[in-house]
């Protein structure tokens, strides 16, 4: 049997040893579209730091990890899939063919379409040849404007400034990471980085980009002011690499749409990772969960599956951890509340910290905390088993940084 994995990343790479684990003798073909050795996007904000060099972003360390394990690389781009012939045609115009096809083929980064976004001193910050271009501008001394206040844009204000550049960050929403913070978290977290020196912009939009004329770049805001910069950094967020199944009968929505063996509408292709768009722990109603350990752990039930093996994913949660110039924020779940739902916040933010729980009757579902990174793993590990938290939930709304106490009581029978 012939097994495709479209995609190297985190979740191209484990499926596919996965695979070679579960079926031995199976011919495995590993593509990417890049010229590097598979890599973790993660691992860019280090690389610009100056704390690794290219080699360690890379997922695997031994040169010839893939080929002792017997699976085949290839590089290319998916531009078609034939699911009745059971074909994959790449940008070189060769076609292979597949008895299992995993597409793992992760995200792109989104360019709004604003006037001279394509202008060479604008980049993305996704790939090592982002990376490379980007370190080749921000210099020290260099004014860098950032668009988007998000989770890459987050991971990625610390690189920039350890290079010395001075930096402004453009945030549409009315706080930081807006889709992974509630109100006074992510307004905890623009203060706390306006104090490290970066400038903080937010309810405001890039409205165009074009050549200034005593800088590299002038950028109107939507604010009304104009910002000269040397360099623009576009950190808008990332969308599913999906066009390729365009024409197909393999359902797409934001992501490809899996059920919880990570099989897609047509049988004997999964999807796993930043494309893959699965079933919600809580709610069951499909979403795209874009970080690193939700990516391994779909490619391991869509590997298994692909062998003939029994496995499912007991649903998607939404898990997210930021460095933001040191502090470390969380949210787990759902973060937000639920409908009939109720919660508890308490801010303490001349110590740094910041705590938000939200139940649905007895269980935990949602959580955001800042500063509390020494036991943040109890507050995932009640939310995943959706622990029935009985006289701890009233002791978490008058105290809600007991939650570690919680954990572990409710580990324990007649607790």
């Amino acid at each position: 049997m012939k097994h495709i994995i479209l995609g190297n990343g985190p979740a191209g790479v484990v499926a596919a040893e996965t695979l070679r684990r579960a079926v031995p003798s199976d011919d495995i073909l590993l593509v990417g579209n890049e010229a590097e050795p598979p890599y973790s996007r993660m691992a860019i904000p280090y690389l610009l730091e100056g704390n690794i060099d290219e080699s360690g972003t890379y997922l695997r360390k031994s040169a010839d990890h893939f080929d002792q394990l017997c699976i085949c690389q290839r590089r290319g781009r998916a531009v078609s899939v034939n699911t009745e012939k059971q074909t994959v045609l790449f940008d070189d115009g060769q076609f292979e063919s597949y008895d299992r096809l995993l597409i793992a083929t992760g995200s792109h980064p989104v360019r709004p379409p604003i006037a001279g976004i394509d202008l060479p001193e604008v980049q993305t910050c996704w790939t090592l040849a982002d990376a490379r271009a980007i370190a080749e501008r921000a210099k020290p001394g260099s004014r860098v404007l950032q668009l988007g206040a998000g989770f890459i844009g987050c991971i990625i204000m610390q690189a920039l400034i350890k290079r010395g550049v001075s930096l402004t960050v453009v945030e549409m929403g009315d706080r930081m990471v807006p889709r992974m913070m509630t109100p006074e978290a992510g307004s905890m977290i623009k203060r706390w980085v306006e104090k490290q020196g970066v400038r903080v912009v937010t309810k405001a939009g890039v409205e165009f980009i074009e050549k200034g004329q005593n800088s590299p770049l002038t950028v109107a805001l939507s604010t009304g002011d104009q910002v000269d910069c040397d360099l623009l950094i576009v950190a808008a967020g990332v969308a599913p690499n999906v066009a390729f199944l365009e024409g197909t009968p393999v359902h797409v929505a934001k992501g490809v749409l899996v059920d919880d063996t990570m099989q897609t509408s047509v049988p004997g292709i999964y999807a796993a990772g930043d494309v893959a768009e699965a079933p919600d722990l809580f709610s069951g109603r499909h979403l795209v969960a874009a970080i690193q350990p939700n990516a391994a752990d779909q490619a391991r039930v869509a590997a298994l599956c692909m062998a003939g093996q029994p496995a499912r994913m007991k649903g998607v949660l939404a898990i997210n951890v930021l460095d933001s110039m040191g502090m470390i924020s969380s949210s787990f779940g759902e973060w937000q509340g639920v409908a009939g739902g109720d919660g508890v916040e308490k801010v303490d933010e001349a110590n740094g910290r910041y705590i938000s729980l939200q139940f649905h009757g007895e269980v935990l579902v949602g959580a955001t905390s800042i500063g509390l990174t020494e036991h943040v793993g109890a507050l995932r590990g009640l939310i995943q088993a959706r622990t029935k938290l009985g006289a701890w939930k009233q002791r978490l709304l008058e105290t809600p940084t007991r939650f570690a106490e919680a954990f572990i009581s409710c580990q324990r029978p007649n607790s």
